[in-house]
Order: structure tokens, then sequence, then C-alpha cells
């Protein structure tokens, strides 16, 4: 099932949406960095750059594929 959350970013509103496994990682990796979500996103945010290859969602899902193979 996939969730849309809405998050401020750089003082923006913005949504994602993820499948429930992501949230679940992303949350884990939050916690364990101590951070909030929000701060994390905007972390990925700003770490793809100006090509943005990707679109925010599927940043985070890489993020979080590279996090856990890491």
């Amino acid at each position: 099932m996939i969730r849309k959350r809405s998050l401020t970013i750089k003082g923006h509103a913005t949504s994602i949406s993820l499948e429930n496994p992501f949230w679940d990682g992303l949350n884990e990796i939050a916690k364990k960095r101590n951070i909030s979500i929000a701060s994390l996103v905007a972390e990925i945010d700003t770490n793809r750059g100006s090509q943005q290859v990707y679109g925010l969602s599927s940043a985070v899902r890489v993020f979080i594929l590279n996090y856990f193979r890491g």
C-alpha cells in the first residue's frame, strides 16, 4: 500500500508517496540518526543535486535501498 505524507522541507510544503516498508525504513534511519523524517528527506533532497534525475519519492527510495545495502 502506498501512503502519501506532507512534509515541510526548507520552509516549503511538499508531499511524498512511499510504500509502507519504505516509510518504515525511513523512520528507522531517522531514529538511528536522531533526526526528524522531514530533516532526513531535506538532506536527501539536497544531496540529489541540481540534475534531480529522480523525483523526490524515488530519491528517497534509492537512498533507503543504498542505506540498507551499505
